[in-house]
């Protein structure tokens, strides 16, 4: 029925693979605006439009992850752009909330992206660092989520190793995992990452009305 309301249909529910589903039995174009846990591409096309607008190129750049990136579906999305575009990523996450290996086997394969993982708060070199929360309620002990998400807060003076011009992001909203400080600094870059979000979502509308599906 939502088929006869509307031109471009935007879909965002908690069961992964939804909006697949939902493209196979439309007549209308289709946007996945966050299937559950599974993907979020239209962030992640913010997310490369900033990498690029912020820093010239994704090429080449070294990008970190960090962060809840099992059940972080941005991330998901934003792992296979980068790769992609040859970015070299690494993936800085708590024990247990690993990105799926599926994921990490497939763009190494397809796109022969260079991955390392670490589970240590190391930012050297970085020239991006894109923060996501740990997500407490997936903790069946809340002292130990409370660990967790304290070790995984991203603090000013973590980013002295990484490069003088690294920038960090974040999908938002935000609770506690980056300090008061990373926000007054000079590299938070999340708030003109959401701005941007506008003008990407249009190009994606108006893609869908020329007739891309």
């Amino acid at each position: 029925m939502l088929d006869n309301y509307a031109d471009v249909i935007v879909i965002r529910h908690p069961r992964e693979g939804s909006a697949k589903l939902a493209a196979k039995l439309a007549s209308h174009p289709v946007i996945n605006g966050g299937d559950g846990a599974n993907e979020h591409p239209t962030q992640a096309l913010m997310d490369l439009y900033t990498i690029r607008k912020e820093k010239g190129k994704i090429a080449g750049l070294n990008i970190v992850l960090f962060g809840d990136l099992k059940h972080a579906r941005a991330m998901h999305s934003l792992l296979y752009g980068l790769a992609m575009f040859g970015a070299n990523i690494t993936l800085i996450s708590p024990k247990g909330m690993e990105p799926s290996r599926e994921i990490i086997d497939e763009i190494t394969r397809k796109f022969k992206a260079r991955v390392s993982e670490k589970t240590e708060l190391d930012f050297a070199g970085a020239d991006v660092i894109y923060v996501t929360r740990v997500q407490e309620e997936r903790f069946a002990d809340k002292y130990e989520a409370k660990k967790v998400k304290e070790q995984f807060r991203l603090e000013l003076p973590a980013l002295e190793n990484a490069k003088k011009d690294v920038i960090v992001l974040h999908p938002l909203p935000k609770i506690d995992e980056i300090s008061a400080e990373v926000d007054r600094s000079r590299h938070a870059r999340y708030f003109g990452q959401a701005a941007n979000a506008v003008p990407v979502r249009m190009a994606v509308i108006d893609y869908c009305m020329e007739g891309g599906k």
